[in-house]
Formats: C-alpha cells, sequence, structure tokens
C-alpha cells in the first residue's frame, strides 16, 4: 500500500506565497503521476495539480493556473507545489496522491489519502 505524507501548510495573508511538501511511501511498482488535491470545508475535494512521472508535463485547474506550480524531485518520490498570490478562496486541507497520468485529474488515485496540511489565507 501507498502511504502518502503532505506539509508546509500554515497560515498566510492573501497575495503571500506558501510551499507545500508531499513524500509517497510503500510498495510502490513503477511510473506514476502524483498529484495535488484540495478540500474547503463544506466542499467536495477538488484536483488541483498533477505532474507526471518524468516531470516534463505538468497539469493545473484553471483556479490556480498561472498562481501555482507543481514539481517533483528527481528521486520521483517527492513532490512540491509552490503557491503564489494565495486568495482566501485557496483555503482548505490540501491533499497529495498517486495515479494514472490521464486520469489522476478526474480523481481516479492509487494511493491512501494522507492527513493533508491546512492552508489558510486572510483577507
Amino acid at each position: 500500500q501507498v502511504q502518502l505524507a503532505e506539509s508546509g501548510g500554515g497560515l498566510v495573508q492573501a497575495g503571500g506565497s506558501l510551499r507545500l511538501s508531499c513524500a509517497a511511501s510503500g510498495r510502490i511498482f513503477g511510473s506514476y503521476a502524483m498529484g495535488w488535491f484540495r478540500q474547503a470545508p463544506g466542499k467536495e475535494r477538488e484536483f488541483v495539480a498533477a505532474i507526471s512521472w518524468s516531470g516534463g508535463s505538468t497539469y493545473y485547474a484553471d483556479s490556480v493556473k498561472g498562481r501555482f506550480t507543481m514539481s517533483r524531485t528527481s528521486a520521483k518520490n517527492t513532490v512540491y507545489l509552490q503557491m503564489n498570490s494565495l486568495k482566501p478562496e485557496d483555503t482548505a486541507v490540501y491533499y497529495c496522491n498517486i495515479g494514472d497520468n490521464k486520469l489522476i485529474r478526474v480523481g481516479v488515485t492509487f494511493g491512501s489519502w494522507g492527513q493533508g496540511t491546512q492552508v489558510t489565507v486572510s483577507s
């Protein structure tokens, strides 16, 4: 089973920046994409960003495009989400997971969801 551990969240003012980290561990075979998701209070979990196995392709939700950047280490099992120009509507618990390059963008994931990391953006 694959475990995910997210970190780096916090409280920031609107316009500020945060960098989230996620490490995947456990029984992982083959290549896989990694993605970030978020869940705001009272809302369903939604896709935020994904990155291919090679790191050469990235995908973003329209709501974060141009503000968030996802990257992946050469070891492949750790990803980052650089979040700039944060808005109050970015407030949510952020999660990461692994999956197929295309299906992860519609929420189909392979790993167990971690506890996530809370991001709070004040206005």
